[in-house]
């Protein structure tokens, strides 16, 4: 187990680690708990799953960037019963708890799937608003008004906590995170990837066959560490979960002084599933220079010039 020095509590859920593998990185969680070291981890998110099965986007789907990827996936998933179905006999059991996350094309077809989460068994449930790699034009996590619909909707028929997880590109991203929160959320994960494009160019191609898709790794980092910063500096004491280009325990410092209470790590997990076990190390091991006896005396800690 996670020293006891790294517990944190985010909204209200008690986690033994601030590290989460973040969704779409750990497949349906239990088959990389098998092969990965996981009990360095809070919590995993499981790939997003709507209420029919989406097909996903044909390949290329993956492209390698001179600093991180692009990926177009399109959430591909097998909708939300086939899921229940699969998942429900690993969730009890799993290694890790196991966080279901939720997408879809409109407010019911959101509520249905978080619904059926729960009673899944799963403890926690991110609402995915800001995949930026659909066909259906303006995402969840750009509009207050639409966004706080599918967390109020969602709150409203979940028996366990929903998140709401926000796009980096969201135009005013204090308004939708306050909007989220006023509406239910227990949380923000800030942030998702944000829309980046790749060519090649012998055959001129896009990268991926979308065209445009989520940008992730390195690069990332200074991209969402802002967008928590600029919440968690207009909304004092907001849940937030810092996600984009983590791989070392520097960055997660860094996300807990801006304002995060726990962070999400993907991109290095698909680099090395085992990643987390040295960052937690030197979590460990870094808390003592930094002359903190546990990690919530960090969040929020930035100081002006």
């Amino acid at each position: 187990m996670a020293s006891a020095s790294l517990n944190t509590t985010v909204g209200g859920i008690r986690l033994s680690s601030p590290l989460i593998a973040a969704s779409g990185t750990v497949g349906s969680v239990w088959e990389w708990a098998e092969v990965a070291d996981v009990d360095c981890f809070g919590a995993a998110v499981a790939k997003s799953v709507s209420a029919e099965p989406w097909a996903g986007r044909p390949v290329p789907r993956l492209a390698p960037t001179t600093t991180g990827m692009l990926n177009g996936i399109g959430i591909q998933n097998p909708g939300i019963e086939s899921w229940v179905d699969a998942m429900a006999p690993h969730i009890s059991g799993s290694k890790v708890p196991i966080w279901g996350s939720a997408v879809g094309h409109t407010t019911a077809e959101y509520a249905k799937v978080a619904a059926r989460l729960g009673e899944a068994g799963v403890p926690v449930v991110e609402l995915n608003l800001s995949c930026p790699n659909l066909d259906d034009g303006e995402m969840f996590s750009f509009d207050p008004r639409r966004a706080s619909s599918v967390v109020e909707e969602c709150a409203g028929v979940s028996v366990v906590p929903v998140g709401a997880k926000l796009s980096p590109d969201t135009p005013d991203l204090v308004a939708v995170a306050s909007a989220c929160l006023d509406a239910g959320a227990a949380f923000l994960t800030l942030t998702n990837t944000t829309g980046g494009f790749g060519v090649e160019p012998r055959s001129r191609r896009p990268l991926l066959s979308g065209g445009v898709g989520g940008y992730s790794g390195p690069g990332l980092k200074p991209v969402s560490l802002r967008c928590v910063y600029q919440v968690a500096s207009a909304l004092p004491g907001a849940p937030i979960i810092g996600c984009g280009g983590i791989s070392s325990a520097t960055d997660v410092f860094e996300y807990l002084i801006a304002g995060a209470s726990a962070v999400a790590i993907g991109t290095a997990l698909l680099e090395t599933p085992n990643a987390g076990r040295r960052i937690a190390k030197d979590l460990e091991d870094g808390m003592g220079g930094l002359g903190v006896p546990t990690l919530s005396g960090l969040v929020g800690t930035v100081r002006p010039w």
